[in-house]
């Protein structure tokens, strides 16, 4: 559960809630989208265990991006260019809606700098329930757009990590945001939550977890996402970053 958003000394924090200290941070990097490594973690509480369960206090945590020297050399540019570009009267458009035509700005900007002809839209993502929150979708489309995704969505998950800096520091909060070049992200979403269901079906058939292959944050969350409220099985992610797993295991008999 997302607490607060804040700017400090122009890092981008989350304060993120959990039932503990590995909960709380996973929650945050699956909302986030961002590897372990991209993130400064400080546990501002670390709770409180009730009488008999009752009471219980939850950890608390802030993740602060790290603005790493490269991606920061790569931002500034762009950066500078979309801080002069012109938008409507603020007092028109909500906070969302400005976050969403800058998006499009600095995405534009960097395939200009990379010399990559395609074209950019921006739309607003409504959540799939009150425990989510609006994200800004960015769709480039064009031919031969295969050099913007990279092996395992690499050098887009680098497109989309650079957007969310720039974004990030223009707008002063934390703004959910993904980028899609030519429906990757959506094809790969389709598969992954099919997946989730089969393994599901097959944890409730043997009674045996399953571990699925390593997987960066953003596709761990659409596994936790597709079985969040599941009768029979729930999710855990397990083991450190670049190798980390989400297993599905039978819920406990009450």
């Amino acid at each position: 559960m997302i607490q607060d958003n804040a700017m400090e000394d122009k890092k981008t924090t989350l304060e993120v809630i959990g039932p503990s200290v590995e909960d709380a941070i996973e929650s945050g990097l699956d909302q986030l989208g961002l590897p372990r490594d991209a993130v400064d973690v400080e546990v501002l509480d670390q709770g409180q265990s009730g009488f008999l369960g009752i009471g219980n206090r939850q950890v608390r945590v802030r993740l602060t991006l790290i603005n790493h020297e490269a991606e920061e050399e790569k931002a500034a540019p762009v950066q500078e260019k979309v801080a002069q570009t012109d938008f409507e009267d603020p007092d028109d458009l909500d906070d969302l809606e400005i976050a969403k035509r800058k998006a499009k700005d600095i995405v534009e900007h960097l395939l200009e700098s990379m010399r990559i002809q395609a074209g950019v839209a921006a739309r607003i993502l409504e959540p799939e329930d009150d425990r989510d929150h609006p994200m800004v979708l960015i769709e480039v489309t064009g031919k031969d757009l295969s050099i913007l995704i990279g092996r395992r969505a690499e050098t887009l998950n680098s497109l989309q990590y650079i957007t969310s800096l720039v974004l990030n520091q223009q707008v002063g909060h934390w703004v959910p945001l993904m980028i899609d070049v030519q429906g990757y992200r959506f094809r790969r979403e389709r598969q992954l939550r099919q997946l989730a269901r089969r393994l599901a079906d097959q944890v409730i058939q043997t009674g045996r977890k399953q571990v699925l292959e390593p997987m960066p944050a953003n596709e761990r969350r659409l596994i936790h996402l597709e079985l969040r409220y599941h009768p029979f099985v729930t999710t855990e992610s397990v083991g450190e970053e670049p190798n980390r797993r989400t297993t599905i295991i039978l819920k406990p008999k009450e």
